[in-house]
């Protein structure tokens, strides 16, 4: 009897520890499982535990009209809201184990606040309106509500641990934690220093592409009419080798430390910050060869995470808010004003202020991005918006920009920073009572270690500084103006570019990057410059073999409509899309730039975005440092070129995961570590446990029976 009931004992224990196991698998299976992913029945889906981004509608955007008297406060409560997305942001990225917990997390714990704050912060909007006699646009209440954004499958890349051992979604690798033991906050892996505000969130895999797999996008530029002006005047700025940085913009958030959350170069004027005033811009000093131009250029930096651990690691624009690594110093910074192809242009009025491309592209869409990156020997080949492009050996990284030429007539300035300036159109017309000005042109050139592409992962790479919710993408690339030539240059520059000459520092070779940059005082093509005697194009380096552009560049600035094609690897589709205002612009016999691709009204670029996963249906924009300030162009989906393709289409054979576009894919890692899974499995365990004891008395009755 004693033996009959310790088998009965022994095997309770094991069917008993048996189901307890299967019923804890079950249950955790069925949990993992809940958190929003594709295709499974989730109301808040929008908001599960793999959101890559936070999308918040663009109250900038509706303020085209605000009073003088108000303006300075409205701007301020601006760049309050984007205060809050980066810290809401910031939480998002760092709340891993919640996230990972809790399906709602996002929502009630970091959207929901967001929105009430987001609230306050109209509320003070409308009452400034009202205390200046006026009367706030009625839809900003309902610009008060963001929403999260899925992570594609390369969003969020393993890492490594900061310093509070807190994993980091970036891209960075192995070395993300491991230099250093940890000790300096992940170094490439987290950029903070003992866990700092937010991780680092790209680029990824999919943001890059091997500009020699691409076909030609760029097309040919159609003639100049009659009263063309086809002149050229360069100015020599250097390319801030005496390192003025701030994270600050004196455009969009005067009076606010910090407003732009990304750290900024800057030449020319050398006293621009958020504090600065139009007096203190006309008494400052200037980088510029020629005195008479103070005028200050500014843009993001460029970067590389390779590990180091820049000035700023610990700082808030900096480190703190995702941007770390290297900062890169342009070997070339170009600058130079051309003409317009239909009419002759009338000076630039002092202190006007100008903002190209968009610094929120990734999830305002691409109305307003006009980003061009190339690589030296294929700029008149080949332009991408939304990718960063792998360059051959001995070929650079070129960015350059083309900023709006057409002006009001009356104002420096407009409350959204956008309305008071605009493009011309595909003929090179300015609209309605605008009046056409010198065009001003931008060439950064930068040496970049290559980024190489592994297993859908990205080792080192580089990538423009940027708010944090926009993960470093590409499209995101930007630069601003305030122009401070003094009258008399600026009569000198109108009358050159009006006369069809070529002016200014190194005339007929481009503007010069400083002393042993690109040739001293010939510039770029000049004498002793980069591109031979001043003829055409510069010659790419001789390692510069595949896609090598010989072509002498044409004189005459146009928009055009273009077809952008993708040659991709074998055996993958190809892509195929239509872009609008496609200006591409030359700068006559004797100078040494070479394309630049102004306005990109345009869907994205011939390599395939995965800007995609951004939020589309017509969500608003977004307000903030050199953010966009129109209406958004339709959703994909609407008759609009689509911008949604998949990375494999575009990249190197096995070097990029799927981009998928619109998906809400399950990223590769958004549960806890292994404690989490230990204290989710526990009862399983025990169950574990129970069938072990079993088996050990089944044994011992057994053993004692023979």
């Amino acid at each position: 009897m004693g033996a009959q009931r310790a088998t009965f004992a022994a095997a309770a224990l094991i069917l008993g520890g048996g189901g307890l196991v299967a019923v804890n698998v079950y249950a955790s299976a069925t949990e993992s499982g809940s958190t929003g992913a594709p295709g499974q029945a989730n109301p808040s889906n929008q908001t599960w535990s793999g959101a890559g981004t936070i999308d918040c509608p663009d109250v900038g955007s509706k303020l085209a009209e605000v009073p003088q008297q108000a303006r300075a406060d409205v701007d301020k409560e601006l760049a309050l809201l984007d205060q809050q997305v980066s810290d809401a942001y910031a939480r998002m990225t760092s709340e891993q184990q919640a996230k990972a917990q809790d399906a709602d997390f996002v929502q009630n714990a970091i959207l929901g606040p967001l929105k009430e704050k987001r609230g306050a912060v109209i509320d003070r909007i409308k009452t400034g309106f009202k205390n200046a006699g006026a009367e706030a646009p009625n839809s900003l209440d309902a610009l008060a509500t963001c929403t999260a954004v899925p992570a594609d499958p390369t969003q969020n890349n393993p890492g490594g641990q900061n310093g509070n051992g807190q994993q980091q979604n970036n891209n960075g690798g192995q070395q993300g934690g491991q230099q250093g033991g940890g000790q300096q906050g992940g170094q490439q892996g987290g950029g903070q220093q003992g866990g700092g505000a937010s991780a680092v969130s790209g680029p990824v895999a999919a943001d890059f592409v091997d500009i020699t797999t691409l076909q030609p996008n760029v097309a040919q530029k159609p003639g100049s009419g009659g009263n063309a002006s086809t002149g050229t005047f360069t100015s020599s700025c250097g390319v801030n080798a005496n390192k003025k940085f701030n994270t600050d913009n004196v455009i969009v958030a005067p009076g606010v430390t910090n407003g732009a959350h990304h750290l900024h170069d800057y030449v020319g004027n050398q006293s621009n910050d958020a504090f600065a005033t139009n007096d203190d811009l006309a008494k400052a000093a200037t980088t510029c060869q020629n005195q008479g131009d103070k005028s200050t250029y500014y843009w993001p930096v460029l970067r590389v995470q390779d590990g180091t651990q820049e000035f700023d690691a610990d700082k808030n624009g900096g480190g703190l808010e995702g941007n770390v690594g290297k900062v890169l110093q342009a070997k070339q910074a170009q600058i130079e004003f051309i003409g317009n192809p239909q009419s002759k242009v009338v000076e630039m009025p002092t202190f006007l202020r100008i903002i190209t491309g968009d610094a929120k592209a990734f999830t305002n869409g691409p109305a307003n991005a006009n980003a061009h990156w190339s690589c030296t020997g294929f700029e008149d080949k080949v332009q991408l918006t939304d990718k960063y492009p792998i360059c051959p050996q001995g070929s650079s990284v070129v960015r350059s920009f083309a900023f709006q030429s057409c002006w009001d007539g009356q104002n420096i300035d407009s409350a959204n920073h956008r309305t008071h300036v605009a493009f011309a159109d595909a003929n090179g017309n300015c609209a309605g009572g605008f009046k056409a000005i010198p065009q001003l042109t931008m060439r950064l050139v930068y040496d970049v270690p290559a980024p190489t592409l592994e297993n859908g992962q990205v080792k080192n790479p580089y990538a423009v500084d940027g708010f944090p919710e926009q993960v470093h993408k590409a499209i995101t690339d930007h630069d601003d103006f305030i122009n401070v030539f003094d009258a008399s240059l600026m009569r000198e520059m109108v009358d050159c570019i009006n006369a069809g000459r070529q002016c200014g520092d190194g005339a007929g070779g481009g503007a010069g990057g400083g002393s042993g940059d690109n040739g001293g005082a010939g510039g770029n093509g000049g004498t002793g410059g980069n591109g031979g005697a001043g003829t055409g194009e510069p010659s790419p380096s001789p390692d510069a073999s595949s896609g090598g552009n010989d072509a002498t560049a044409s004189a005459t600035p146009t928009d055009t409509q273009t077809t952008q094609t993708t040659q991709p690897p074998a055996g993958t589709p190809g892509t195929t899309e239509p872009t609008r205002g496609g200006q591409t612009t030359g700068t006559g016999t004797g100078t040494g730039h070479t394309v630049v691709v102004p306005k990109a009204d345009i869907s994205p670029s011939a390599a395939a975005s995965d800007t995609a996963a951004a939020p589309q249906g017509g969500a608003p924009e977004h307000h903030g440092s050199e953010a966009t300030h129109r209406p958004q162009t339709p959703a994909a989906g609407a008759d609009t070129p689509s911008t949604q393709a998949t990375a494999q289409d575009t990249s190197p054979a096995g070097s990029q995961s799927q981009s998928q576009s619109q998906s809400q894919t399950e990223p590769q890692a958004v549960t806890g570590d292994l404690a989490d899974t230990g204290t989710n499995l526990w009862p399983a365990a025990a169950g574990g446990v129970l069938v072990i004891a079993g088996l050990v008395l089944l044994r011992r009755i057994r053993r004692g029976s023979v």
